[in-house]
């Protein structure tokens, strides 16, 4: 292992400046879940179940947005796309505070549609600023960034509702996240590569056509002449008949068989830390432990820091089926806990994997997928994770509800495991088949 990478890395201002800027942009949204739940059951009165269908209609709103989003980057650049996101953060979450309950869950949808598209951004950059095997350690350090951010957001804005400030907190939310999406449009991080060689030689192609043009005889130039408007209009009404199906074809060229397995594992991920999110939160308030939350949240967290520490300085990168795998199975034993300190000490196990996989599967995303499309990729990346994390909690809460609070970890558990095992049957299929090829 090879500690050194992590100095010579925030060494490149641009760099340092990206995470720096990730990582406060982010915090006003980690709190915002902890903000809506408690404003919805506290100010507006409404029960548990309606908090969890207004955080569900965000999610949805996110997942659909986020590859969107991520297009818009590809396209239009960064500045531009980010205007929708910096203008709306203010706009949404300065109103959602002072309307009825059912006029709420429109706007956080749109909320969540138009949220700033921070993570696939960052992840984005970070691939184009991090070439090679830096590209691990850079993604290692976003997701401890990210760690570093959920230790802090919901922790704050837990204290904030229960103060009875739940309106003030939405609103500052909007505000501080419109305020990040300008400083990261002022820096304006870098979405893809330059490439020069390839304009020079695109400007020689040009000037070798000339140059053959204008040496054909005459009577070659004046017949090309003649057979060019017939010859556009050919490749035209070819074009017509053939434009959509080409340019569905291009749009998802980049969705091979080795992305989706990357978009499952993303999925897996979602669903195994929010099912043990749901299950920490059940297993300490049956017990009378609720006040105690923060510990093992603690430990968890911290885990997760470790592990991508530790993973950031590795000069192999580890496949995220396999780190994914891990996790899932070390969730299991979570279930055997019998007061907060067991707890907190088994939460440390699949803590230590958290960030690890998060940065391999972010580093095999910016591996497989080219720059045009890459932020659209980092987009469908995170709304596969937020479908995960979508998934995960009623997942781990039904069994709750009708074994237990163990029980959540078990299903989670399991169902993270049974979705690697399937995935590495596959892969091995499929090497089998390339292999008889």
């Amino acid at each position: 292992m090879n500690f050194a990478l992590y100095r010579q890395l925030l060494a490149v201002q641009p760099i340092r400046r990206l995470l720096l800027v990730g990582m406060i942009a982010r915090i006003p949204h980690s709190a915002a879940g902890v903000l809506l739940t408690l404003h919805i059951v506290l100010t507006l009165g409404q029960g548990y179940a309606a908090a969890g269908a207004a955080a569900a209609v965000m999610t949805v709103g996110i997942a659909v947005g986020a590859p969107w989003r991520g297009r818009r980057v590809d396209t239009v650049g960064l500045r531009k796309a980010l205007i929708p996101s910096v203008v709306s953060e203010t706009v949404i979450w300065s109103v959602v505070p002072h309307v009825s309950y059912e006029v709420l869950l429109p706007l956080v949808f749109i909320g969540g549609l138009l949220t700033l598209p921070i993570f696939s951004v960052v992840r984005q950059s970070l691939g184009v600023l991090a070439p090679g095997e830096q590209r691990r350690t850079a993604f290692a350090l976003d997701a401890i960034a990210t760690e570093l951010v959920f230790m802090i957001g919901p922790a704050v804005g837990a204290v904030v509702a229960t103060s009875g400030q739940s309106v003030l907190g939405l609103t500052i939310v909007g505000v501080a996240t419109s305020v990040a999406g300008l400083f990261l449009m002022w820096f304006n991080p870098p979405t893809r590569s330059a490439s020069p060689d390839a304009e020079l030689e695109s400007e020689e192609l040009e000037c070798a056509e000339a140059a053959v043009v204008a040496a054909a005889p005459a009577h070659l130039q004046e017949a090309a002449a003649e057979l060019a408007p017939l010859a556009a209009a050919a490749e035209e009404r070819r074009q017509r008949r053939s434009g959509l199906r080409h340019r569905v074809i291009h749009n998802f060229s980049w969705f091979t068989a080795a992305v989706a397995s990357v978009f499952a594992v993303a999925a897996g991920v979602g669903m195994v830390l929010s099912g043990t999110d749901v299950g920490i939160v059940a297993a300490l308030q049956t017990g009378g432990h609720e006040a105690e939350i923060g510990i093992v949240f603690l430990f968890w967290c911290a885990a997760s820091v470790v592990g991508g520490l530790l993973y950031g300085a590795m000069h192999r990168p580890v496949s995220p089926i396999l780190l994914l795998l891990g996790m899932s199975a070390l969730t299991i034993p979570m279930a055997f806990a019998t007061d907060v300190w067991t707890l907190s000490l088994l939460a440390l196990l699949p803590g230590l994997l958290c960030a690890p996989v998060l940065s391999a599967a972010s580093e095999k995303v910016a591996e497989l997928v080219d720059e045009g499309r890459r932020g659209e990729a980092m987009g469908w990346y995170g709304s596969a994770l937020t479908g995960g994390v979508a998934l995960g909690a009623p997942l781990a809460g039904l069994f709750i509800d009708v074994i237990g609070p163990s029980a959540g970890f078990f299903s989670v558990g399991l169902a993270g495991v049974a979705l690697c095992l399937v995935g590495l049957a596959l892969q091995q299929v499929r090497r089998r088949r390339l292999a008889h090829v």
